[in-house]
C-alpha cells in the first residue's frame, strides 16, 4: 500500500531500536511453496492468484518487513516473459505456459506501493530435475546450451568452470535488470552442489585450469568470475541495484569452532567474504539455519569480515514448525537480539509462509515487539553517497524533489507532537518509500490533527535528504463531519445493511463487523479510516458510504 494508514507509531519498546536495518524475507515460488496457491488458467483464477500475492504483501507490510526477495528464476524457469528461459510451472500448472500477465512486474508494483523493496531472487547453478527435462520445451537450457549442462545425481546443473556459464547467467540478470524496476538481484545457489567432489567437471578442469592450479582454488575462482560478471553488468545498467547472495551459513572453520565439513569456502567453493573485500557484492544473506556454537561465532565472523558492506543473516524460522525441528520461539528471538546488538545490517527469514502463518508466534513477536514501527534499509554509500536536496511543496501543493536522482526518489514521513520533528528518532518514522502523491496525501491528512509531520526525500541507494518540516507553528482546523470514537469504540449512526467494512486509505478492508451502534475498534492502529455498509448478497452486493473516522489514542513521544 502506498498510502499512510497510521500517522502515530506505537511507542518504542527499546531505546536500541534502529532507524535503519534490513528486514527481509524469502518469498518462494518453487512449487508454490509461499506463492502462488492458485494456478492462473482463467481470468478469475488469475485475479485470485494476484490477490493471494497482495494478501502476503499486506501481511509482510503490517509486520514492517521492508525487503522481499522474490524467487524469479526458479529451476531453469522464470516467472516473467523471458526471451531466454520458459515460464515456471507453478504459475499455471504447466511449464512454459503464459499465465496471462507479468507476475514479476505485478509483484514489483505491489511491493513498491507498500513501501517495500523487491529483489529478484535468481537461482543460479541448478537447472532442473532429470525427470522433468522432457517437459522443459525448446527454451530449456538443455536445448539451447547443452554444452553448459552437467548431470549430478538426479539434477542438471550449469558447469561453473565453463566461461559460457558466466555469460549465460549474466544474460538472465541483465534481462531482469534492464526490463524491470527491481531494487536488487539476489543470487541463490551461486556455488557448486552438495557432494562437489563427485561433480562431473574433470574435463572442464583439464581444459580451463591454469597449470598446477589446485582444483578447489580453481572452482572458487569460477564462482567468483560469475559473481564478478553479474555485478559489473548490473551496475553498468543501473548503479543503484543492489547485488546480493545467500551463501552457506558458515564461511569456513574458525580457530575455536569447526564447521564440521559444511561451509561456504571449502565445501561448495563460495568465497563470499572475498566478494565483499573485492567490492563485487553489496549485501550477504548467509543461510544461518543453525543455533548455539553453529550460529553465534559464525555470525560474528561474517560481521567482522564484511569489509564495510551489509550482512543480514538468514534465520531458519521453518525450524519452528513441529514437523521440522520444533524449535521454541526463544531460539529465534535470542538470535534476533544478538544480531541487532552486534550491529549487523539486519535479518532475513526463510520462508515467507512460516512467517505469515505465525508459526510459534514469530509473526506476532516481530509485529508487536521487535518491529513496532518501520525501518529504512541501510544506505549503500559505496554505490552513491550524495543525498537528494530537501523536498518542497510546489505552488499546487504537490510534493516533489528539487533535483534529479538516478532511478528516482521516494519520500519518508515522520510524525511527532513536538516541533521540529526529530527525523533521527526511530520512533518518529511512520511511513517509508512513498510516492509523491501518497506522501502529499499524508501531509494533507495531518493538517486535521494536533500533530507535526516532516518529510524527507530518499534516493535508490538509501541516501536521505534533510527534512521538510510541515510548519513551524501550524494551526489546525477543526475537524468536522467525522464519525465519533473514543479510541476503543466507534459510534455509528443507524444504518441498514448486512455488515460494515472499515477500510484504510488504499481501500484495503481492515475490519468487517455487524452494523451495531458501537463497533469495537480497539485493535486498530491509530489512523484515518473509511466506513462502508454492504447491502445485498454475495455478487450482487452493493456498497454505501457511511463516513470517515480518525482513531487517535493519544500516545506521545
Amino acid at each position: 500500500m502506498a498510502l499512510l494508514t497510521t500517522l502515530l507509531p506505537a511507542q518504542a519498546l527499546s531505546s536500541e531500536m534502529p532507524k535503519r536495518e534490513i528486514r527481509a524475507v524469502w518469498l518462494t515460488t518453487l512449487q508454490g511453496l509461499d506463492w502462488p496457491r492458485t494456478k492462473a488458467t482463467s481470468d478469475e483464477s488469475r485475479e485470485r492468484q494476484q490477490a493471494e500475492l497482495c494478501e502476503v504483501l499486506d501481511r509482510l507490510q503490517a509486520a514492517h518487513i521492508n525487503t522481499v526477495l522474490l524467487q524469479t528464476r526458479v529451476r531453469g524457469t522464470v516467472i516473467y516473459p523471458s526471451a531466454i528461459e520458459p515460464w515456471d510451472g507453478a504459475l499455471t500448472g504447466t511449464i512454459g505456459r503464459d499465465p496471462g500477465y507479468d507476475p514479476l512486474r505485478f509483484a514489483i508494483d505491489e511491493a513498491h506501493r507498500r513501501g517495500m523493496e523487491l529483489h529478484a531472487w535468481v537461482v543460479t547453478v541448478p537447472c532442473f530435475k532429470v525427470a522433468v527435462a522432457r517437459q522443459m520445451g525448446a527454451k530449456s537450457v538443455l536445448k539451447t546450451h547443452p554444452e553448459l549442462c552437467r548431470r549430478h545425481g538426479d539434477t542438471y546443473y550449469l558447469d561453473p568452470g565453463l566461461p559460457g556459464t558466466a555469460s549465460y547467467l549474466t544474460r538472465i540478470c541483465h534481462e531482469i535488470t534492464e526490463r524491470y524496476d527491481v531494487d536488487g538481484i539476489h543470487l541463490d545457489y551461486i556455488r557448486y552442489p552438495e557432494g562437489a567432489t563427485s561433480f562431473n567437471d574433470a574435463q572442464t578442469y583439464k581444459r580451463h585450469a591454469a597449470k598446477g592450479q589446485a582444483k578447489s582454488a580453481w572452482r572458487r575462482e569460477n564462482i567468483t568470475r560469475i559473481v564478478r560478471s553479474i555485478y559489473s553488468d548490473v551496475h553498468t545498467l543501473k548503479p543503484w541495484v543492489r547485488v546480493s547472495s545467500s551463501p552457506v551459513g558458515k564461511y569456513a572453520d574458525l580457530s575455536r569452532y569447526n564447521s564440521r565439513g559444511w561451509n561456504a569456502r571449502d565445501a561448495v567453493h563460495q568465497d563470499a567474504e572475498g566478494w565483499m573485500r573485492e567490492g563485487i557484492h553489496d549485501i550477504l544473506f548467509p543461510m544461518m539455519y543453525f543455533d548455539g556454537n553453529h550460529f553465534y561465532p559464525f555470525a560474528a565472523d561474517w560481521q567482522e569480515q564484511s569489509a564495510g558492506r551489509l550482512v543480514a543473516p538468514g534465520l531458519g524460522i521453518y525450524f519452528l514448525h513441529p514437523q521440522e525441528k520444533n524449535w521454541p520461539l526463544t531460539t529465534i528471538t535470542r538470535q534476533l537480539h544478538y544480531l541487532r546488538d552486534m550491529g549487523l545490517g539486519g535479518q532475513c527469514y526463510f520462508r515467507s509462509r512460516f512467517l505469515t502463518d505465525d508459526v510459534k508466534g514469530i509473526y506476532s513477536y516481530l509485529k508487536d515487539f521487535f518491529y513496532p514501527y518501520p525501518a529504512l534499509p541501510p544506505a549503500c554509500t559505496w554505490l552513491d553517497s550524495r543525498a537528494p536536496s530537501r523536498p518542497i511543496l510546489d505552488d499546487n501543493g504537490r510534493l516533489r524533489a528539487m533535483d534529479d536522482q538516478r532511478g528516482g526518489v521516494f519520500f519518508n514521513v515522520y510524525a511527532s507532537q513536538k516541533w521540529p520533528v526529530d527525523t533521527q528518532a526511530p520512533e518518529n518514522l511512520v511511513a517509508i518509500r512513498l510516492s509523491s502523491e501518497a506522501a502529499g496525501k499524508t501531509l494533507s491528512i495531518s493538517a486535521k490533527m494536533d500533530i507535526h509531520v516532516a518529510v524527507t526525500a530518499m534516493d535508490r541507494c538509501g541516501n536521505e535528504s534533510e527534512a521538510l518540516q510541515l510548519s513551524e507553528a501550524p494551526t489546525f482546523p477543526e475537524v468536522k463531519g467525522l464519525l465519533r470514537n473514543d479510541g476503543r469504540r466507534l459510534f455509528l449512526p443507524k444504518v441498514q445493511g448486512q455488515f460494515i467494512l472499515i477500510t484504510d486509505l488504499a481501500g484495503r478492508t481492515i475490519l468487517r463487523a455487524r452494523p451495531t451502534p458501537e463497533v469495537n475498534i480497539a485493535r486498530l492502529r491509530d489512523g484515518f479510516y473509511r466506513v462502508e455498509v454492504v447491502q445485498g448478497k454475495e455478487k450482487r452486493a452493493r456498497r454505501g458510504h457511511v463516513g470517515e473516522f480518525w482513531k487517535y489514542t493519544g500516545r506521545r513521544h
